[in-house]
């Protein structure tokens, strides 16, 4: 299962509208989870063998984020593809061999 996520606390009374602090706490847990990840500028992708692994560090990412602000927001889109690993890397390499190949 690999699910792209983005969490992020709103009301947190910065004047300047900065969320990296949070936004660190939250991929600080992606990144000790042991699971496949890379982020981006938008997104955390994570990949797991099943909801319940996912979820769970996206719960527990989500609620990293809580202290940072009133409340917080989640965007979330999954992949799932039982009986498939490693889609984290393999969709992109399929992506650009195809590229390569117009």
């Amino acid at each position: 299962m690999l699910v792209a996520f983005s969490v992020s606390p709103s009301g947190n009374g910065r004047e300047d509208g900065s969320v990296h602090d949070a936004v660190a706490a939250a991929v600080r847990v992606v990144r000790e989870s042991g699971l496949p990840n890379r982020t981006t500028s938008m997104f955390t992708e994570v990949e797991g063998p099943d909801w319940d692994a996912v979820m769970d560090v996206v719960k527990r990412a989500t609620e990293a984020v809580a202290p940072f602000g009133s409340r917080v927001s989640l965007v979330l889109k999954a992949d799932i593809r039982p009986g498939h690993t490693g889609e984290i890397d393999g969709k992109v390499e399929r992506l650009e061999r195809a590229i390569d190949e117009l």
